[in-house]
């Protein structure tokens, strides 16, 4: 419906018996975000967009006004910025109620230059301008759990049950019949929605699962990752179950996103070559290499991101690419026509993913319109290297790293990158000044208050 006019929503909002309208976004760090309206507010109020307070922006996730950095202009005075629905990507999220995801602005019409979706809009219409078009995939990961969120709670969000057992590891069929009945309500809400996906399975720690989005535009993909993991809650509550996509709330197996990425042109796959990487596959990679560490800060949000990164349990450690490689941070699949693509290897389950594929889109264009070169792809395990350089191993080395980083900025705005920047050392004094304690101990109780739920 992206050229509906309001004749048009107003027969299919009838013809769907909606009563309300769930109005959708994401604000830095990953939260969905949004307001229920009633059909006829949602009605007088499309064109123009709909008011949100400049804290859906402007709090961190314990609701604090995070401080301490310059204020761009449209935040400091509590004014309002405008959700606008984008009509594409309208649905039946369930009986009587519809759901619509959509991009702020400022009162003067201004996108909101931090708005995560409008971003990856802006990034989007860069590659389409050189002549691209950007497909994407992305895998979620995420952990279930025996226990409602109210005992979760109760709990402190420890000592809680995997549903499924405990027994096993990844690819495993033996679960029993509340495990299966948990990711195929999951699977039927996403078919009910439109979320198209490719599959689901049981993963590495015991409860963690994968459900693979789907490969679509860019921005599709990125829409259908943010309902996907409200469709997990959601149904979560609806069983009982409680859902987290911390990317490590235990000392097991941690969490990813994996984001597959390729570009495409008339003629088919940018990134195809008969004889392995092309050289548009190669250049985007020569200018992701660069932009890596300060990618890490985007693709690794929260203080508990970095304690993923532990050497021979699946994360990258080093900023390495390979052919095929699933140890190194960029793994290039070659050779075919169709499925030659880039997956980027760092994102922890509770990154952003607007913001992820902007950050990666954005510093591999940079790499296509400067013709850089990566270096040799490595072979072998990139783990454990006693002279390659580490992905940063803290939110403090990460933003250290992006904001001497010289990419992101041309590619994302300076804007962005000084306001995300401030936002993350907000997030470092926030857990050493409000009870996290030492980032060296084990998963504190502070980390699992402020992520549990809502990372």
């Amino acid at each position: 419906m992206a050229e509906t006019t309001m004749d048009e929503l107003d027969r299919w909002l009838s013809e769907h018996a909606i009563t309300s309208v769930e109005i959708q976004a994401t604000n830095l760090d990953g939260v969905f975000v949004g307001k229920t309206l009633s059909r006829e507010k949602f009605q007088s109020g499309v064109e123009r967009g709909f008011a949100f307070a400049d804290v859906v922006f402007g709090n961190d996730l314990d609701s604090v006004p995070a401080v301490g950095m310059a204020f761009p202009s449209w935040r400091g005075e509590l004014e309002d910025i405008f959700l606008r629905p984008d009509l594409g990507t309208i649905c039946v999220w369930k009986p009587g109620k519809a759901a619509v995801i959509g991009d702020f602005w400022t009162r003067d019409g201004t996108p909101v230059s931090v708005c995560p979706r409008n971003l990856l809009r802006r990034v989007a219409a860069d590659a389409r301008q050189l002549g691209f078009t950007v497909d994407t995939a992305v895998e979620i990961e995420a952990t279930v759990f025996e226990e409602s969120i109210r005992e979760a709670r109760a709990k402190g969000y420890e000592n809680l049950t995997p549903l499924g057992g405990t027994s096993g590891s990844a690819y495993v069929l033996a679960r029993d019949a509340e495990w299966r009945a948990y990711l195929e309500r999951v699977e039927e809400r996403m078919r009910d929605i439109g979320i198209d996906w490719e599959a689901w399975n049981d993963e590495a720690a015991a409860g963690q699962v994968e459900i693979n989005v789907a490969m679509g535009d860019v921005v599709a993909v990125a829409d259908r990752w943010a309902r996907c993991r409200q469709v997990m809650r959601e149904v979560g509550h609806e069983l009982g179950r409680t859902v987290t996509f911390m990317a490590k709330w235990s000392d097991a197996w941690g969490q990813a996103s994996h984001l597959n990425i390729s570009l495409g042109t008339q003629d088919g796959n940018a990134f195809y070559s008969p004889d392995g990487a092309s050289a548009v596959m190669r250049r985007f990679i020569g200018g992701l290499m660069p932009a890596m560490a300060g990618t890490t800060s985007i693709a690794l949000p929260f203080i508990t991101s970095y304690r993923r990164l532990v050497p021979a349990e699946g994360p990258p450690t080093t900023v390495t690419w390979g052919v095929g490689n699933k140890t190194t941070a960029v793994r290039a699949v070659v050779g075919h026509p169709k499925q030659s693509r880039v997956e980027y290897r760092v994102p922890g389950s509770d990154a952003n993913m607007y913001l992820v594929s902007a950050a990666v889109l954005g510093a591999g264009l940079f790499g296509v319109r400067n013709r850089l070169e990566p270096p040799a792809p490595f072979t072998g395990m990139a783990w454990f290297l006693p002279d390659g350089e580490t992905i940063p191993a803290s939110i403090s080395q990460a933003t250290a790293a992006l904001e001497a980083d010289k990419i992101l900025p041309e590619a994302l705005g300076q804007e962005f990158i000084n306001y995300w920047i401030g936002t993350r050392r907000w997030e470092w004094m926030s857990f050493h000044t409000m009870g996290g304690g030492d980032p060296d101990c084990g998963i504190t109780p502070w980390e699992r208050n402020r992520y549990f739920e809502l990372a």
